[in-house]
């Protein structure tokens, strides 16, 4: 019997100890928190309230010192000697309680208002015995410091602010930990009656509250009797101060990204930095607005490791909701204008398709029904490419990308971290290099910085490639990139083709705008890049530098477009004065294990052929040495006196001056000589003229192109409208005879302009010279209903 009685008290003993083991919750809080996030010091930049309405900040801080050396004082005086239960503070409470027949004191330790805190029940005597044996509990699996960290994090401080870090800043507009004692002080007393002392009600009770606890600090010799007669003389905290609200558009993103954790970020943000961009996006907000034209946003990016370092997602005035200011431009898809032509030239040099300086057509173009034209309105004949992107040409850009071809291109930014092309390469077409697409200044940003990283570690990787270092941005702080690649011997472009694009980007202007151009001169050494899209939307502007990105976005949310919203006029300006604020030096260094030197052509910046008479030594990205050899130099052969060309037919060849001659189609031609010194090819000498060969081209047709498509408005008085046709000759007085279907329209000299009012349905239209050439140009008038 005995033995039965004992084996059954050592199975309730068991399972008692089971259930004290046990009895305490894995999580003990479980209700949310505000998100909140921190600049690169661990320094408060924004945070929301939680979900429940209550200002609280996840418990993942320390304690500050003073806060726990007066709550103990004021709370727990024995709380490092206890194991949860301090049994001369109940004994105390109940002496006291029973003097006074009504709770004066509740003798509670810090580690059981822990435990209260987190069950939140009535406070009843068979309540108070649970919480005891809780604590208890709370002390073997939790470390002195934790359980301090826990009731500061979770105890009340009035109204709805809960936890030490967040009435920290809604009482006094900073951290706790650079709280004096009387602040701290004041603090520590809350919590004991949250709902009776109220920093904005009951003040005297406060101070009472607050004065004695500083008088308990300097009897056991925590301050002296200086600090604590300073300490008393500090004030009260008012009404709750705002939170910093430093990078509101970021706290949004994070808590979009958000998936599990704690809501509290440490972010890559330099915070002096981040609040100076932030004053200089909204110095031009409260400009640029009376020109209607209300967001604007910034990116800062660090090359060497693509943290953000300053994230201003647009313009903060939540009061306004006109303003729009809750939208993140950063993250939001827009037109990106002409700032990817960049891409496009390193692209195409990467491939051997182009030398930096090689002339690329500029001239009247329609592909397909597609006619781009330049910002001016004007034509250049022809443009060294560099000359091209510099000045940012959209022609010269949209036959580039045509002989790249726009199905490659569009690959070839996924490859670069452009994941906003939802759609297929054929619905962008050649308007993609004209900000046809959608990007955002995320990842716009971030393919420059992967493009200057790809330079900056080249010599890190003995001349090879990490596709690693094609990344888009970071804002969290000691986040790691797993690596995926090893070095490589090519990568997505070319280290010397990206040397060559910053260094053309180095004197980006704009046709008509070169005064405000030489504005933005400055000691740094920076590759910039502005565009605008369609419409005057948006406004943008990059610049890059070995040790940082600049993106800014300027224009309106709602997408509507203003007169004058142009990225040189609106967002550069911005651009540049961020710069100012940082500190970068040095450039990028010329790759020249990637880079061959070759001879090239002075006039035309091909590779040098036989016929090219000035020549210069470039060194050129490797794969240049494929590149073609000068197209427009031809040899061509002069009567004795050097006049007239002539041909075997007219003139003995011992008789011939052969010479190299520098000869553009007649179209780029056309266009070219109006703003070049162009010696025009000599024209044939008069005996030669009728053994000339049909097959080399003497005029051009410059509009309409083949094939061509086109609308003739309707005048005003309801009459049909004109089509101006244009053509060139290589002869400056050559007759051209003008026909529209085999009807003769009329004869122009030197100047080949001629009106035309085709009816709409296909034509042909034939023009022939003086010589007999003949040149053909199918093309169709397309109905248009008069307008009513």
């Amino acid at each position: 019997m005995w033995l039965r009685k004992r084996k059954w008290w050592l199975i309730a003993a068991a399972t008692l100890l089971i259930i004290y083991i046990f009895c305490l919750p894995s999580r003990l809080f479980t209700a949310p928190t505000s998100f909140v996030i921190e600049d690169n010091n661990g320094r408060l930049l924004s945070a929301t309230i939680a979900s429940d309405g209550q200002w609280r900040f996840p418990v993942d801080k320390p304690v500050p010192d003073k806060f726990a050396k007066c709550i103990i004082a004021y709370e727990d005086k024995r709380f490092k000697y206890h194991w949860g239960v301090d049994p001369i503070a109940l004994a105390r409470a109940i002496k006291q309680n029973l003097q006074h027949r009504s709770v004066i004191s509740g003798g509670s330790t810090l580690s059981m208002q822990v435990i209260r805190l987190s069950r939140n029940k009535p406070r009843t005597i068979f309540q108070k015995m649970i919480e005891a044996l809780l604590a208890t509990r709370l002390e073997f699996s939790y470390s002195k410091k934790s359980i301090l960290q826990l009731y500061a994090g979770n105890a009340p401080f009035g109204g709805n602010v809960v936890g030490l870090e967040a009435a920290s800043w809604r009482y006094y507009g900073r951290s706790a930990e650079q709280l004096s004692w009387g602040e701290t002080a004041a603090l520590a007393v809350l919590p004991n009656s949250p709902a009776l002392v109220h920093p904005g009600r009951n003040r005297q009770i406060l101070l009472t509250k607050r004065n004695q606890l500083l008088n308990r600090l300097w009897k056991n010799k925590t301050i002296d009797s200086v600090t604590c007669a300073l300490s008393k003389l500090e004030p009260l905290p008012d009404q709750p101060q705002a939170l910093p609200q430093d990078a509101p558009h970021l706290l949004d993103r994070f808590r979009k990204d958000y998936r599990s954790g704690t809501t509290r970020i440490k972010t890559t943000l330099e915070g002096d930095l981040q609040r100076n961009v932030a004053n200089i996006v909204e110095r031009y907000h409260n400009i640029y607005k009376s020109n209607g034209i209300n967001n604007a946003a910034a990116i800062v990016l660090d090359v060497e490791t693509g943290n953000t370092l300053a994230y201003v997602g647009n313009i903060y005035h939540p009061e306004d909701a006109e303003m729009e200011s809750h939208v993140d431009i950063i993250q939001s898809p827009r037109s990106p204008g002409s700032t990817l032509k960049p891409v496009l030239y390193a692209a195409m040099m990467t491939d051997g398709m182009l030398l930096p300086h090689s002339l690329v057509p500029d001239i009247p173009t329609q592909i397909a029904g597609y006619t781009p034209q330049n910002f001016d309105l004007g034509y250049d004949g022809a443009v060294p490419a560099s000359r091209a992107l510099a000045r940012s040409l959209n022609i010269p850009a949209v036959r580039m990308l045509q002989q790249y071809r726009y199905e490659r291109f569009h690959a070839l930014l996924k490859k670069m971290g452009i994941t906003t092309l939802k759609q297929p390469a054929d619905h962008y077409g050649l308007s993609l290099i004209l900000g046809g697409g959608e990007t955002n200044l995320w990842e716009m940003s971030g393919m420059y910085a992967s493009m200057a990283r790809t330079i900056l570690h080249l010599d890190q990787y003995n001349g090879k490639y990490d596709a690693d270092d094609i990344h888009a941005p970071n804002y969290i702080h000691d986040f790691r990139r797993p690596s995926e690649h090893s070095p490589a011997d090519y990568g997505v472009l070319d280290a010397g083709a990206i040397w060559y694009t910053f260094q053309a980007m180095e004197e980006v202007m704009r046709p008509g705008e070169e005064m405000l151009w030489q504005q933005f001169s400055s000691s740094q050494r920076i590759a910039w890049k502005t565009g605008t899209s369609f419409g005057f939307r948006d406004g943008w502007a990059i610049g890059v530098t070995p040790q940082y990105v600049v993106g800014v976005w300027v224009g309106n949310a709602d997408g509507e477009g203003r007169p004058g919203l142009l990225g040189v006029a609106t967002a550069a300006p911005v651009m540049f004065d961020i710069f100012r604020l940082l500190h970068t030096s040095g450039w990028f260094t010329t790759p020249y294990s990637k880079l061959r030197k070759i001879e090239v052509c002075k006039q035309s910046g091909y590779r040098a052929g036989d016929l090219c008479p000035d020549k210069d030594s470039l060194w050129v990205p490797v794969s240049g040495l494929r590149s073609g050899i000068c197209p427009y130099h031809q040899l061509i052969h002069l009567d004795h006196t050097g006049q007239y060309r002539v041909t075997a037919n007219c003139e003995s060849p011992s008789l011939m001056q052969h010479v190299p001659w520098f000869v553009l189609p007649p179209a780029m031609e056309f266009y070219y000589r109006t703003k070049h010194n162009y010696a025009a090819l000599p024209p044939y000498r008069p005996d030669c003229i009728a053994t000339l060969s049909a097959d080399k081209p003497t005029m051009e047709v410059i509009y309409p192109r083949p094939n061509a498509r086109i609308y003739v408005p309707i005048e005003i008085d309801g009459t049909p409208g004109e089509a101006v046709f244009t053509a060139t000759h290589r002869d400056t007085k050559a007759k051209i005879f003008w026909h529209l279907d085999n009807n003769f329209m009329g004869t122009t000299e030197e100047f080949h302009q001629m009106p035309m009012h085709p009816a709409p349905g296909k034509h042909m239209l034939t023009l022939v010279d003086e010589t007999g050439a003949e040149i053909h140009v199918p093309f169709e008038i397309l109905a248009k209903e008069k307008e009513k």
